[in-house]
């Protein structure tokens, strides 16, 4: 006999409380088996498929693409049981500890026939007792039955074969749903002119044009502002942007910090790579260089590795390096972070960062690649400044800003010539050292990047 599980929205992780629909992957009637993605989701830090841990069948999807759903509500129900839909067999789930809620997923009725998985990325490999929950019970009261969305069929057209099958928009890109929300677009609306009627972001930047050259201009109401006002455009401070916004203020309001700076020679830094870079061999970055500098320095001053537990008023140094590294995408400013930085070559870090990089810009970092940083390398060279007071990326105690390298006028050995030279900045927290150490941490950065060989007698 059929039973039907409900499946929730599971706990994404990182203190990570809400996330939103992007797109479905499964319609209601759809066969799904154990661990099968069934949505697609977006929450502050990256873009994630949710896997289903029942097999059988779609019985009710809660949420339209575009709703915001908290941890803990209703995703979907599948009916488990069903004849010819049987699950297969699945590990059992680990053993749950006081300290879980009873009302995971992995404790519904019939969960013996799932698999206990939440996101990708996020397995229960682990002890349960190492599984953190991003909220208290209170919040749960949050998505009572009252505030859920009623569940939503999907419209389906029939198939050749008579099977039914969903018919979504025809859109693929997050980005250009994204861009048609924020402007109040309904993509049902649009025509699109690539692929078997694909909505490209073209199509939606064309429909925003014209929708504002047809619309006349707001009148505003009486003591409602200046004209400038009335054809304001508010952007919802939500996504990336939101938590951005959110850890950038934290930062301030709570990490008392001070700023130094140094310029540095780096014309022997650029000879280095080049003389490494030999052709048919790896390429290393300059980035990767900048990043063992980095490591090596945090290794003499572990004041600066470190994080201040301010409930327990303890500074907490850490025995690991996890270096995290500014990046700019279509998605807005984010830090990817690389693993045990300090034991890695300058060829393995190079591979990391171009790693990072490439899944930051296609949208597929996980909530793992974005979180767990000890210490910030922002090089904020790329955009053509020399040089800017960084915000500490929040809880960490401080961060590294490297400027452009441009050719100026220095003094080499003596004598007036032409150097490549580069600003560093340090942002530290003033609770973790003083002056003294933040200095001392600069200079040897400065010192390595005027003569690589200091790192080599270092080692």
């Amino acid at each position: 006999m059929p039973h039907v599980l409900e499946f929730k929205l599971p706990d994404l992780g990182e203190g990570l409380t809400e996330a939103e629909i992007v797109r479905w992957l499964v319609a209601v009637g759809d066969v799904v088996a154990v661990d099968q993605p069934v949505v697609e989701v977006e929450t502050a830090k990256a873009m994630v498929e949710v896997p289903c841990p029942y097999g059988g069948v779609v019985t009710a999807r809660f949420g339209d693409e575009g709703t915001e759903l908290p941890v803990g509500a209703p995703l979907l129900t599948v009916a488990v049981g069903a004849s010819g839909t049987e699950p297969s067999p699945a590990p059992a789930a680990p053993e749950r500890t006081g300290s879980e809620p009873a009302d995971s997923p992995g404790d519904s009725p019939g969960a013996d026939s799932g698999s206990g998985n939440v996101l990708v990325g996020y397995g229960t490999g682990a002890p349960a007792a190492r599984r953190r929950r991003v909220r208290p019970e209170p919040f749960r009261t949050r998505a009572a039955p009252a505030s859920v969305p009623a569940p939503v069929a999907a419209p389906v057209t029939p198939a050749a074969n008579g099977t039914a099958v969903a018919g979504p928009v025809q859109v693929v890109s997050p980005l250009v749903r994204r861009l048609a929300r924020e402007n109040g677009l309904d993509l049902r609306a649009l025509s699109g002119s690539g692929r078997d009627g694909l909505i490209l972001r073209s199509d939606v930047e064309q429909a925003i044009r014209q929708s504002a050259t047809s619309t006349p201009p707001a009148t505003p109401a009486p003591g409602a502002g200046t004209s400038a006002q009335a054809g304001a455009v508010r952007v919802p401070l939500k996504g990336v942007r939101g938590a951005v916004a959110d850890k950038l203020s934290r930062s301030r309001h709570e990490i008392p910090d001070a700023t130094c700076w140094v310029d540095a020679d780096a014309t022997e830094l650029l000879a280095a790579r080049s003389a490494m870079n030999a052709p048919g061999g790896p390429k290393i970055s300059l980035l990767a260089l900048l990043a063992r500098i980095c490591t090596a320095a945090l290794v003499r001053h572990p004041e600066l590795n470190s994080t201040v537990d301010t409930a327990a008023r303890e500074i907490v140094r850490l025995p690991e390096i996890h270096l995290g590294f500014a990046a700019h995408t279509d998605r807005g400013l984010v830090v990817p972070v690389v693993r045990d930085a300090h034991a890695r070559s300058a060829e393995s870090l190079s591979a990391e960062f171009a790693r990072l990089t490439e899944a930051g810009r296609a949208g597929t970092l996980t909530p793992g690649d974005l979180t767990g940083g000890t210490f910030t390398l922002n090089n904020y060279g790329v955009f053509g400044v020399d040089g800017s007071t960084p915000i500490i990326n929040h809880p960490e105690a401080a961060m590294l800003g490297v400027g452009r390298i441009m050719p100026k006028p220095w003094v080499h050995q003596g004598e007036l010539a032409v150097r490549h030279v580069v600003q560093l900045s340090l942002t530290f927290d003033h609770r973790v050292c003083d002056g003294g150490t933040a200095g001392g941490f600069l200079r040897y950065v400065a010192d390595c990047v005027e003569q690589p060989a200091v790192l080599l007698r270092s080692v």
